[in-house]
């Protein structure tokens, strides 16, 4: 089973209005969005979003009216909204256990299964696809870039030189060819965590939807109503982290003279400090520990962020 991250966190820094609006970002297996229903009062409306067909069939389980699921990615939260505004929305990027266990999606290397790592498997390429037809130079800066992996260019070697010979169709195939291909690597860290972490990134266009549905929320939040991201690596989290801080200024152009009183309202002031899982989170569930959890709320400023952030423009410094 899937154990929500920072889930009384999460909840506590919305905070949930009985008749509010509320979005569930990254539904998974529903365990944050529960929680919200039960502090929803018969007025309250709960949305959420996921693009992976195993949770749409979690969310058949919630027989609630002020429920609804929508199969989407997150960056189509405008378009689902179609104009209403939310009192809070949470967004949990990380990956689920229940996906990371099931060989057959292809996320793992602990498990042998199809190369596949795509959260809706309905749609898009395999990574199996893509590494076969990728040049050696893309391979190197998707694992570089995506993985921060010191030995991209190894593995980028390594895996052209295989699908010469054979074509790399399994997990377990590409798992031994990295490990073969990485010289040393941290402790207790497997040699291919990076590399499988960069391809399911390249796949998915993970930090591209963080970047689209960043200023969507922001526009589609109420007076008030609070932001709330969960990420659990360092370039998710610096993208929601530079995001909030630009959005947190005054959009006033630099050199304009202007008094304190004459300064344009942000349209974001974040909402204490970076919340990390406690010791006992992270003894009780280990992928909990590289978890960080952000805060904003909207103001009353300019209904249209003048920060939008475009698809991977700042993540990479």
């Amino acid at each position: 089973m899937h154990e929500p991250v920072l889930l009384s966190e999460a909840i506590a820094a919305l905070p949930i209005r009985a008749d509010g609006l509320y979005l569930d970002g990254t539904f998974g297996r529903g365990g944050h969005s529960r929680a919200i229903l039960e502090r929803l009062g018969a007025a309250g409306r709960l949305i959420a979003l996921d693009r992976d067909p195993a949770a749409e069939r979690e969310a058949l389980s919630i027989r609630d009216p002020r429920f609804t699921f929508v199969r989407a990615r997150f960056s189509a939260l405008g378009e689902v909204l179609a104009g209403r505004r939310a009192h809070g929305m949470l967004f949990d990027l990380g990956v689920s256990s229940p996906q990371l266990e099931d060989p057959g999606r292809g996320f793992s290397f602990r498990h042998d299964g199809p190369l596949d790592m795509r959260m809706d498997p309905q749609a898009g390429e395999p990574a199996a696809a893509w590494l076969a037809r990728a040049e050696e130079q893309q391979i190197r800066e998707v694992i570089r870039n995506y993985g921060e992996e010191r030995f991209a260019k190894q593995i980028a070697a390594a895996i052209v030189a295989a699908r010469r010979r054979e074509p790399l169709l399994r997990t377990r195939q590409l798992a031994d060819l990295v490990a073969k291909a990485v010289r040393t690597r941290e402790p207790a860290q497997d040699p291919a965590t990076r590399t499988f972490q960069a391809l399911r990134i390249h796949v998915n266009r993970e930090l591209e939807e963080v970047s689209l549905m960043l200023p969507q929320a922001a526009r589609h939040l109420e007076p008030g109503g609070r932001l709330a991201v969960i990420s659990f690596h360092s370039l998710e989290d610096r993208i929601v982290k530079r995001f909030m801080q630009a959005a947190a200024r005054p959009p006033v152009p630099r050199g304009l003279p202007l008094r304190e009183a004459e300064m344009p309202q942000p349209v974001l002031r974040i909402v204490g400090r970076p919340i990390r899982p406690s010791e006992q989170e992270t003894r009780r569930n280990p992928r909990a520990r590289s978890a960080i959890l952000r805060v904003a709320e909207r103001t009353a400023g300019p209904h249209q962020p003048d920060n939008r952030i475009e698809p991977g423009a700042r993540w990479r410094n």
